[in-house]
């Protein structure tokens, strides 16, 4: 089973950084598929059909960012679609007066979304996709060993916790066990 399915079924916030991720790794070889396999693809040391499947999958998201236009910057249509998922959950959870723990935590980090919206210009995203951003730019900080102020790691720790409720919602309201 591949890394993206296992994420997709047990954590959809994983998920979906993973694929971001999938998505700057294609970018970072130039949407060429033999780069890509020479660079990254290798390093898995499958053989046969789970080759072969790996490679077809990543040929299939190649293909899909040339139709899709987005070989530079932007996401996907089958990642914007889990934003968008997880922004109707999230609006439903902020409706129901069942979920008074999930209302919290979204107004403690209200004021950092406020505030990510503001510095990035990014206000025609959802509140759910800035959270996303946001936690991609930190990886991504962390990735290049670059230094992370205390006030960001602080902001980023109850986004990150934020998501993480998103995300088991998510999972429940799959499984048909959410309340609204």
């Amino acid at each position: 089973m591949f890394i993206s399915q296992k994420l997709q079924k047990e954590n959809i916030a994983e998920y979906l950084l993973y694929m971001w991720q999938v998505e700057d790794l294609i970018r970072a070889n130039g949407l060429d598929i033999d780069k890509l396999q020479e660079s990254y693809l290798n390093r898995f040391k499958l053989e046969g059909k789970e080759a072969d499947a790996q490679r077809e999958w990543y040929e299939n998201l190649i293909e899909m960012m040339r139709s899709e236009g987005v070989q530079e910057k932007g996401h996907l249509q089958i990642n914007k679609s889990v934003i968008t998922m997880l922004n109707d959950l999230h609006n439903e959870l902020l409706k129901s007066p069942k979920h008074p723990y999930y209302s919290a935590a979204y107004y403690k980090v209200l004021p950092y979304i406020v505030e990510l919206r503001n510095r990035s210009n990014t206000r025609d995203e959802c509140e759910i996709e800035n959270c996303f951003d946001a936690m991609y730019g930190l990886m991504m900080l962390r990735l290049q060993g670059k230094p992370v102020s205390e006030d960001t790691k602080k902001a980023m720790e109850d986004i990150s916790r934020f998501l993480a409720m998103l995300a088991e919602y998510y999972k429940k309201d799959k499984k048909g066990e959410v309340e609204l």
